[in-house]
């Protein structure tokens, strides 16, 4: 790409991140039509971690694509913005859309023609932890699992238990190691104080095989934790 960064999972639909924005949090379960559609987009640096954020946001009381630079910023930090919203496939972005009035929902290229104002991540050099030919990552995520969310994580990235997940001071939850395409890959759930934060810590054991395996990984556990109603706020690399 021109500007030196790539998306997060490629240049079609699935590197889009969709959400719904309710009246109030008790909408989300009622059926009510949305205030609001947001879709995202983590812009990646060459080693997969996040340069910055695109998104764009739809209004039902306009039927206008606007700025969403605000919205992206207070759903990381405000709790009761994300008791509003609910993470969605573009299936469900599409129905909402449709139902709300703005038929159909336009394809990934047109909408990334709508963003306006990207929202940097701070970016820094890996720290240099003596790990000679592997590499450690955190995915930052904004939010808390209920039981049924962390079970269904669990589930979906094979996660061997390391402590009661039920207990609020343990902090990390589960742990699994795979090999794949020539690397070794082992990450990490960690819950990061009482109801703050959680995030998926991946380190990587480079092998002979193709280096954008990392990315591919990186992006489905980023998706499958999503999926399950935390909002993920950043990629960094520590090594």
């Amino acid at each position: 790409m021109s500007d030196g960064v790539q998306r997060a999972g490629g240049a079609d639909d699935a590197s889009l991140d969709h959400y719904l924005i309710f009246a109030t949090p008790e909408d989300r379960d009622r059926g009510v039509p949305p205030l609001g559609i947001l879709v995202e987009e983590f812009v990646l640096c060459d080693d997969y971690t996040a340069a910055g954020i695109d998104g764009v946001e739809w209004s039902s009381a306009t039927g206008a694509w606007g700025d969403s630079s605000a919205t992206s910023r207070n759903l990381r930090t405000d709790a009761l913005l994300r008791s509003r919203v609910i993470a969605v496939s573009r299936h469900d972005a599409s129905d909402a859309y449709k139902a709300c009035g703005g038929g159909e929902l336009p394809p990934a290229a047109e909408i990334r023609t709508l963003f306006r104002e990207r929202q940097p991540l701070p970016a820094a050099a890996p720290l240099d932890l003596g790990a000679t030919g592997s590499r450690r990552y955190r995915v930052l995520f904004a939010g808390e699992l209920g039981g049924d969310g962390l079970a269904n994580v669990r589930s979906a990235l094979r996660l061997e238990p390391v402590a009661d997940p039920a207990d609020p001071l343990a902090r990390v939850v589960g742990t699994a190691t795979v090999t794949a395409e020539g690397h070794t890959f082992t990450w990490e759930m960690r819950r990061i104080g009482q109801g703050i934060a959680w995030c998926l810590d991946m380190t990587v054991r480079l092998g002979a095989g193709p280096e954008f395996t990392i990315g591919v990984l990186l992006h489905h556990h980023r998706q499958v934790i999503r999926e399950q109603g935390l909002i993920p706020v950043t990629i960094e690399r520590f090594a």
